[in-house]
């Protein structure tokens, strides 16, 4: 926390196992054990991204499928997430990617991944981005076209 000159007290994202979201403080660690118990998943990484025009960040899961595993259920992971999270902390976006990047000491870097937001013309690598638009059932590709809607308010974020 952080207290102004005027006496407002505001939430601070000091180590990025926490983000805002919705008036909510949402703990990255709980979400990313929830989202990882999906049987499709073998790891996760959750951080918030800044989204323009939004207070906040929106949650954000940075996920490595299991073994054997060539096509996730993304309606499945959908429910799953929404069963067992509160509606403000259910991941928005997601990042698929071949593997985590780890520091030395074996902590999840989240860095570059927050940097990187989910602006398709910023992601690197073999990463692909999908989201969880307010009126679908499941996980679907971020378009270019869809971060326009979203950055033009045209499409809301829930």
């Amino acid at each position: 926390m952080r207290q102004d000159a005027d006496g407002r007290v505001f939430f601070v994202d000091r180590l990025g196992d926490t983000f805002r979201w919705k008036s909510e403080n949402v703990s990255t660690n709980e979400v990313a054990d929830m989202v990882g118990k999906y049987p499709q998943i073998a790891e996760t990484n959750v951080y918030g991204v800044s989204v323009p025009g939004y207070d906040g960040r929106a949650g954000a899961a940075s996920i490595v499928m299991a073994d054997g595993v060539t096509e996730l259920n993304f309606e499945g992971l959908a429910a799953h997430a929404r069963a067992v999270l509160p509606g403000y902390a259910v991941p928005l976006f997601l990042r698929v990617t071949p593997a985590l990047e780890y520091t030395g000491t074996m902590k999840v870097q989240k860095g570059r991944l927050k940097r990187e937001g989910v602006d398709p013309d910023l992601v690197t690598g073999e990463d692909k981005i999908y989201w969880l638009p307010p009126t679908s059932d499941r996980y679907l590709p971020l378009t270019r076209k869809d971060w326009q809607g979203i950055k033009d308010k045209s499409v809301r974020l829930t």
